[in-house]
């Protein structure tokens, strides 16, 4: 059985999986007094922004482009934060932003009079240096000891603190609350003195609230717990939250071919349409694939790119895999969508919506102008 009829490859988002994310979301939000902001980042396919606005208060930029997206698609509130502002970027940016969040006291002063009189709410963003992600995920720490995200404490300026309305802390990736709870106690132990005259409080985003074993009560409590003790507004700003598990990307077998192993080279690309598989590395879960050997046939599943890296994992089949067969990576809506890319002119996957009742259509297809305008 197939699983669409849509060409392939193709990312399909599901409408009921989104509800019931957003649900838990907005639940949160209802017991807590929390806004929730859509991390466009991880999540900025902005045809389900209608349903997605129903339930969250906002959404956050990392720059220019996103910021000017979340304003005209999503509405509510826009917040923006970056390592860094252009300055032939800046003015522009404010028009569609309601919150500025500045990555050192350097920013804050360059840009922070600018951002002030033009109405818009300011904030920093501080590294509490309490580090929580596995050693294998060192790169990605925003916490490590050479990490450029945030201020620390021997950074610190409070002389300098004169209207800035919140601070900011991102440290978690995929996380639990237990997590969460580690690092507000690290961040309070060394900002907490700053927050008397605080406005708001942004926890960021990695908190994997939709997950399954996710402890929502530790979340609750300790938002709460936060809000009441500094008498601001708690923001958070998931975004793999959002749209866990709600997506797919459904890719074609090309060609099947043996050296040493069964290889099975398919009409997606690691290389084009999922580049975390290559940059983290991660390996994606398959719709009834098991591990190597598990099942009767064990293949190297591989892109169409001449990138000879260009592998997705391997995996084993209770059926031998043909050309014109369906292979379905899981859990595909988030941060893979955003980052896909034309090399060797591989054309971008088409993007599918499978509406609440189970039909298929397609969104969005991609053809060769839009691989030739990416370039000059």
């Amino acid at each position: 059985m197939r699983f669409t009829e849509l060409p392939t490859p193709c990312f399909i988002v599901d409408e009921n999986r989104l509800v019931q994310n957003l649900a838990v979301l907005r639940d949160v939000m209802e017991r807590t007094g929390a806004k929730i902001l859509l991390a466009q980042k991880a999540f900025s396919m902005f045809s389900v922004y209608p349903l997605l606005r129903e339930y969250l208060s906002g959404s956050t930029a990392s720059g220019l482009f996103e910021a000017r997206l979340g304003h005209e698609e999503f509405g509510g509130e826009t917040h923006v934060y970056a390592p860094a502002y252009p300055e032939s970027e800046f003015r522009e940016l404010l028009g569609y932003v309601d919150h500025v969040v500045f990555n050192s006291f350097a920013q804050w002063k360059k840009f922070g009079n600018v951002a002030r009189a033009a109405g818009k709410s300011c904030g920093l963003r501080v590294n509490p240096e309490c580090s929580t992600q596995p050693a294998e995920h060192a790169l990605y720490d925003p916490c490590g000891p050479t990490s450029r995200l945030g201020i620390t404490l021997d950074n610190f300026q409070p002389d300098l603190l004169d209207g800035v309305e919140g601070l900011h802390f991102h440290t978690l990736c995929e996380q639990n609350a237990d997590d969460l709870v580690r690092t507000v106690a690290a961040f309070e132990q060394r900002f907490g003195a700053y927050m008397e005259d605080m406005k708001w409080l942004n926890l960021g985003g990695g908190h994997h609230i939709t997950r399954d074993d996710y402890d929502v009560e530790t979340l609750v409590q300790c938002i709460l717990r936060l809000r009441d003790k500094y008498g601001v507004q708690i923001y958070l700003e998931p975004g793999e939250a959002v749209v866990l598990n709600a997506g797919w990307l459904v890719a074609g077998v090309l060609e099947v071919m043996r050296n040493h192993a069964d290889i099975a080279i398919l009409d997606t690309s690691a290389a084009c349409h999922m580049p975390d598989v290559l940059e983290m590395p991660y390996r994606p879960p398959v719709y009834r694939a098991g591990e190597p050997g598990q099942k009767a046939f064990t293949y190297q599943l591989t892109g169409r790119s001449c990138l000879a890296g260009d592998v997705i994992g391997t995996y084993s089949f209770d059926n031998m895999l043909r050309p014109g067969d369906q292979v379905v990576f899981e859990d595909m809506a988030l941060y893979t969508m955003v980052k896909t890319n034309t090399f060797n002119g591989v054309p971008l996957p088409c993007i599918g919506l499978r509406r609440a009742n189970g039909t298929d259509e397609v969104v969005r297809v991609f053809g060769y102008e839009d691989f030739k305008h990416r370039l000059s």
